[in-house]
């Protein structure tokens, strides 16, 4: 099996493209799609880097895998879907709560709830395969409820559930998110052998770094600053909790959700041609 990176540094987002180079089967994780929050404007930079790379290697994606529902970048699976024309849109099957969720507060009443604007919803420890590739799903959520980490033949897929070592975990203060459960979520991929090579959804290279994405489970039960194996249940909440209440919402959130939710489908062209996103307004009290 092979696994190529592709970094926006935008957004700090990892896109991988993982695949036999034997058989050229292949799937995309978590594609990004460019969005420039001041001009309100898309652009293609990071999907046209993929699929170049995709299509001089004559590869077959299957399959677009998404980890959860993301907030710091609009995805760009339906442009891969179209480019691609046998491939599918994955996602855990707890897609479900976050539309029931985010409907609501966008007041999207005709936002169908069910997951189906996607083409495969997956479940905890199902296997689905892409051709000679196998992919197992491991539900981890925590950061939201529908994260998922991909086994692909023994390499994990952890989206936004680890980071580096020394960035420790994703945040878990968004809506149905849950420290508990996040703690939880962690153990199952502790449970796996300590060699076993996991690839995170992101890296901001603290320090000034390099910037890293490739780790494995016994380097994040020694090393991870905020969860080791050894960090008990009570520790790593109290941490996360107070953590949490100093972080700033993500600059693209607002977009990011209501776009990624539907599975990267932008809202319908008005009646001047124009696409609009809808922005909540939080009012303070006087």
């Amino acid at each position: 099996m092979n696994v190529k990176s592709f970094f926006d540094k935008d957004t700090c987002t990892v896109t991988y493209v993982v695949f036999n180079k034997a058989t050229r089967d292949a799937v995309i994780i978590d594609p990004v799609l460019n969005y420039d929050n001041q001009a309100s404007k898309i652009t293609y930079e990071s999907f046209n880097e993929v699929a170049k790379y995709v299509e001089e290697l004559s590869l077959n994606i299957h399959y677009i895998l998404e980890t959860h529902v993301h907030a710091d970048h609009l995805t760009s699976a339906p442009v891969f879907k179209n480019r691609f024309k046998n491939s599918q849109i994955v996602i855990s099957e707890n897609i479900k709560i976050v539309q029931e969720v985010f409907s609501s507060i966008y007041n999207l009443k005709s936002l169908l709830v069910d997951g189906s604007q996607f083409d495969y919803l997956i479940k905890d420890e199902e296997t689905i395969f892409a051709g000679s590739l196998s992919i197992k799903a491991i539900e981890t959520p925590g950061h939201t409820p529908a994260c998922v980490t991909y086994d692909i033949e023994g390499t994990l897929f952890t989206g936004d559930a680890l980071f580096m070592p020394d960035m420790g975990t994703g945040r878990c203060d968004f809506p149905k998110g849950s420290a508990v459960r996040l703690y939880d979520s962690i153990q199952r991929i502790y449970d796996y052998p300590d060699d076993t090579i996991i690839y995170v959804g992101h890296d901001y290279a603290p320090g000034g770094r390099e910037y890293k994405f490739q780790t494995t489970v016994g380097e994040q039960k020694n090393n991870n600053i905020q969860l080791k194996y050894s960090t008990s249940r009570d520790e790593f909440i109290e941490f996360r909790t107070k953590r949490d209440e100093t972080l700033k919402a993500p600059k693209l959130l607002l977009p990011s959700i209501q776009v990624n939710m539907a599975a990267g489908k932008l809202p319908a062209a008005e009646d001047n041609g124009k696409s609009y996103l809808k922005i909540p307004i939080n009012i303070e009290d006087r």
